[in-house]
């Protein structure tokens, strides 16, 4: 008889302890699942995100002024590249800024006049175009790693800028068959008041929007 209760009380305990294990692993299992369902919403979100930006650039990266004094035309593209960099950061705003380049060297008229095509990229501005990817990663860690500030960001701006006008400058004169202070004063000079003037304009409105994509839970930097 107590043999018998022996073998019914640690038969309990083993089915007290599977049903406990069982719960476990169902609480378990539904806690992973729930962080991989919420993990792919935020994954679509950078997503869709880093799209719309490089969208942002396809729009306002055509639209240009002719200047008599460059070869360079005045171009939105820098203003774009400066408000993707402040929104999405370095790894995503590089990303959207490739993304942005492949579509014009493809041949989408997304470069500046409306052109597009790998001639272009090979051409005397092709230099200010491989120059963007720098400047995105430089300008987007700058406002990473200081979480968005102002003067920080405006030095990572600006530290950006001056090396897409290096990229620029130097292949400008080679295509040109100029001198590098020629090929400064046409490509770099005319710009210098413009592009202080997008990354102030920037450093205005981005932290804002910023602030409305976090309220709609979209990730930014």
């Amino acid at each position: 008889m107590q043999i018998k209760t022996k073998c019914q009380l640690e038969l309990k305990n083993k089915l007290t302890f599977l049903k406990y294990n069982c719960k476990l692993n169902t609480n378990k299992r539904f806690t992973i699942i729930t962080e991989m369902e919420k993990t792919m919403k935020i994954k679509t979100k950078e997503i869709t995100l880093t799209a719309l930006m490089t969208a942002v650039m396809c729009i306002l990266g055509p639209i240009s002024l002719a200047i008599p004094v460059s070869p360079v035309p005045i171009s939105l593209g820098t203003f774009a590249i400066y408000l993707t960099s402040y929104l999405l950061g370095m790894k995503r705003g590089t990303i959207s800024c490739l993304i942005y380049l492949l579509m014009g060297a493809i041949g989408l008229p997304v470069f500046t006049g409306f052109t597009g095509g790998i001639g272009k990229v090979l051409g005397p501005t092709g230099g200010y175009m491989i120059g963007y990817i720098f400047m995105a990663l430089i300008c987007g860690f700058f406002v990473e790693k200081w979480n968005g500030k102002i003067f920080p960001s405006f030095m990572g701006m600006i530290s950006g800028t001056v090396v897409l006008y290096a990229f620029g400058t130097v292949w400008l004169a080679y295509q040109n068959n100029m001198s590098f202070g020629a090929a400064l004063a046409a490509g770099v000079l005319p710009f210098i008041v413009g592009d202080i003037a997008k990354i102030i304009l920037v450093l205005l409105t981005a932290p804002q929007i910023c602030r409305r994509l976090k309220m709609a839970n979209l990730n930014v930097y």
